[in-house]
């Protein structure tokens, strides 16, 4: 699998984080190219992880076994009928992109019926730690393989059997490292108002979080189970949980979560 040319059109974070991920699980550098409009990102890749680079998209999707698009969702169109006017023999190659809101169906009408994964990786995986949703068109078991060693090193991959689930996970995976973030930026708040002062606070409140996180990862409990194990009758901790669930905690998450769906699903029709 490692002799496969992969090809990155963008070079922003996502792909940053692929690559590195890539470069890092020991993926050769030499089978890695990346392009952009301007030099200062290309520079930095390959000073930072030794792959090939070019201002060129054509040069880089010739040289290509493997496609990864990763550009804007409002430049996509273009970049692709672009590529696919210059080099039409790109239809047989294998596609990968990881632009949100963007269905098969769009690819297909810019690309005709290629062979693509459409991925949804969440920032997490900039640290090896997120999770990245993957929905397979027309793709072999050996595509399928190689899509996800790519993932590999950025966390967890989940394979879809519906595409519409790519909406689901954008609310389950993609969008919430931002709600941890939001619960996390109240808690340091209301820390920093006991006294604490911020960077203190930042600290305890994520260092508390990663604990959490992984003595449920670590553990054969539910969510549930694990709460009720810190949570006695009466204690401190069960008035905040009790003053969470009164201020209708589950619904707003709730609410939250499926406001993320109708969004991704708006754009989709947009895009």
């Amino acid at each position: 699998m490692n002799d496969n040319m992969v090809a990155f059109i963008g070079a922003g974070n996502m792909a940053r984080c692929v690559i590195a991920a890539m470069v890092k699980s020991g993926y050769p550098a030499s089978n890695i190219i990346a392009s952009n409009r301007t030099e200062p990102k290309l520079q930095a890749l390959a000073a930072d992880y030794g792959i090939q680079t070019t201002l060129d998209n054509l040069a880089a999707v010739q040289k290509a076994d493997v496609i990864v698009l990763a550009v804007k969702p409002q430049m996509m169109g273009d970049v692709c009928q672009q590529l696919i006017e210059r080099a039409p023999e790109i239809k047989e190659k294998l596609f990968v992109t990881v632009a949100a809101g963007l269905p098969v169906s769009r690819y297909e009408r810019w690309l005709g019926e290629v062979r693509l994964v459409r991925s949804m990786p969440n920032t997490p995986s900039l640290v090896g730690l997120g999770v990245t949703g993957l929905y397979p068109s027309r793709c072999s078991n050996y595509e399928k393989a190689f899509v996800d060693t790519m993932f590999k090193g950025t966390g967890m991959t989940v394979w879809l059997d519906n595409e519409a689930e790519i909406d689901h996970v954008i609310a389950v995976t993609g969008s919430s490292p931002a709600y941890f973030f939001y619960f996390m930026q109240a808690m340091q708040q209301e820390a920093e108002t006991l006294g604490f002062a911020p960077e203190q606070a930042k600290k305890m409140v994520a260092q508390t979080a990663l604990g959490a996180a992984t003595m449920a990862l670590q553990s054969e409990h539910s969510f549930a189970e694990l709460r009720a194990q810190v949570t006695s009758k009466g204690g401190t901790t069960h008035e905040a949980v009790t003053s969470f669930a009164n201020a209708g905690l589950e619904q707003m998450v709730s609410e939250a979560m499926q406001a993320a769906i109708r969004r991704a699903r708006e754009m989709a029709q947009t895009l």
